[in-house]
């Protein structure tokens, strides 16, 4: 099964000296590139490209990237991301479109998600969504 990784385990594995505790996520990720189970969104692919000051890393990032192609998201994925964000936030629960359209990618795909947002367990609690690997 392909598993959607998220903005903050790339931006772990992308640093160029990771904490050791962060070691098992990279690893992880690692393991899912090697397994070909890795799904990208664009807004993921976007988040990761933005604010990169210097066009000769923005290039050769945008190039490693490309490696993982695109998830195609439909309307259905749209709508279903802001029923998402309506029943958490009804719930006193906040999070941000691009969070929401994470977990709706992944719950209409019966996809697991990579993450160390914490606030992917709150979302879990309203929608549903499955994760890949506990938070700790």
């Amino acid at each position: 099964m392909k598993v959607i990784v998220d903005t903050s385990v790339w931006s772990l594995a992308l640093r160029r000296h990771s904490p050791p505790a962060d070691a098992s996520v990279v690893g992880e990720l690692e393991r899912l590139i090697g397994d070909f189970r890795v799904a990208m969104l664009g807004p993921i692919r976007q988040e990761l490209l933005s604010g990169i000051r210097h066009p000769e890393q923005f290039e050769k990032l945008r190039d490693k990237l490309r490696a993982f192609p695109d998830l195609p998201l439909t309307g259905d994925d749209f709508e279903t991301a802001a029923g998402f964000f309506n029943l958490c936030r009804g719930k006193g629960v906040q999070g941000s479109n691009t969070d929401f359209l994470i977990c709706a990618a992944a719950a209409r795909r019966n996809m697991a998600i990579f993450t160390t947002d914490r606030d992917f367990l709150l979302y879990r609690e309203h929608t549903g969504i499955k994760l890949h690997h506990e938070l700790a």
